[in-house]
């Protein structure tokens, strides 16, 4: 068996070697998607753009501003003299924000009464205005926390008899809150689940489409040897996407990596074998190489970028298919991948996305058995 096992495996790397094109998307595709995206999607806001509308024009109104122009979330290109200079900066995307200071806003300060602001934010990008609305929720009030604390320091009173209740947050594992760090590591899994699929979704019909299947049909080579021997030569090559995304990570994003690489291997071989037998399925299906090229990549793309909680939670998907993640390899990679980035986490804490990943490696191969024996008998 094992000397059959090995033939096959040999026979299919020595077509991946003839292939050049093969072996370009297996090296150069991992790592030119990784940077793309990595680069392309980024949900911090930084330097947006906002005019200013100071109807106040004191010290104090002018001191907001500087919190505003002091922070790297804003540049501040324009200021404006009435209301109605808004709305046009707005529509020309000329800013993305505005800040209005009402009249008094100095002189109701001082008076220790409470001032309305208002921050006119373009909804249009609903997920970057969402993010910009936290960001000017907690400048605001920070900024009321330092003159309410000093007006009572003015006032001879002590900051314990003034904030009873001191809010400190600590953000653990990500203390920057760099969405590379929760972008990159879900994009890995997105990059290796459609590259697998896509490497060993021809290898089946691509026999068909030569005439060589019968060659197959005839030889002593069980459906299962056939199916490991295909799978293992695209095993190797996948470990070395996993090693070359890694690196393209760490020194290009400066993602953090915080576990233990020797188990970040074990479950990559894993959601591996799930991904790479999902495309052997495929290919025993596929009538051919085209159509297996566009089912692999339809198939495993799309549901791992929409699905599998890599850009968006899965509780915000409608409920009733709030099941289909779970069948999607990528759904349980990606939550391995952020756990050994961000937290560290040890095997035994990863043991159920471990597992279900295994399962499924295992019902794709026999399911891409049973496929081969159809045709083997």
């Amino acid at each position: 068996m094992l000397l059959r096992l090995a033939m096959v495996a040999w026979k299919e790397f020595v077509q991946i070697g003839r292939d050049r094109r093969m072996l370009g998307v297996s090296v150069v595709l991992p790592v030119f998607m990784v940077m793309l995206y990595g680069y392309a999607i980024n949900l911090d806001v930084k330097h947006l753009r906002i005019g200013i509308l100071d109807h106040d024009r004191t010290d104090a109104s002018r001191a907001l501003i500087e919190a505003f122009a002091n922070t790297e979330y804003f540049s501040v290109v324009v200021r404006f003299a009435a209301d109605r200079e808004i709305e046009p900066a707005l529509n020309t995307e000329r800013v993305r924000g505005a800040l209005v200071i009402p009249r008094g806003f100095g002189r109701d300060l001082a008076r220790r009464r409470t001032v309305p602001v208002q921050f006119i934010i373009d909804g249009s990008d609903s997920t970057s205005a969402s993010t910009v609305v936290g960001y000017v929720s907690s400048l605001l009030a920070g900024y009321s926390n330092t003159l309410a604390v000093q007006a009572v320091r003015r006032a001879g009173v002590g900051r314990r008899d003034f904030l009873p209740i001191d809010n400190r947050f600590r953000n653990w594992y990500n203390p920057e809150l760099r969405s590379n760090n929760f972008i990159v590591p879900g994009l890995i899994a997105v990059v290796l689940m459609m590259l697998s699929a896509l490497l060993t979704s021809v290898t089946i019909v691509r026999e068909k489409e030569r005439g060589s299947f019968e060659n197959l049909i005839v030889s002593p080579v069980t459906a299962f040897e056939l199916v490991l021997g295909k799978l293992l030569p695209y095993v190797v090559i996948a470990f070395g996407d996993v090693l070359l995304v890694l690196l393209t990570s760490h020194f290009l994003f400066a993602i953090p990596f915080r576990g233990s690489l020797a188990v970040l291997f074990l479950l990559s071989g894993v959601f591996l074998t799930a991904a790479l037998g999902i495309g052997l399925l495929i290919s025993a299906k596929a009538p051919t190489q085209q159509m297996a090229n566009m089912a692999a990549m339809v198939g495993t793309q799309l549901p791992a970028v929409l699905l599998s909680g890599f850009m968006f939670p899965i509780t915000s998907i409608p409920e009733s298919i709030q099941w289909i993640p779970t069948f999607i390899p990528a759904t349980h990679f990606i939550r391995i991948l952020r756990s050994l980035f961000l937290k560290g986490s040890p095997l035994s804490d990863l043991l159920a996305p471990a597992g279900i990943l295994l399962g499924f490696g295992l019902v794709m191969i026999v399911a891409s058995a049973r496929s081969f024996r159809k045709k083997l008998e």
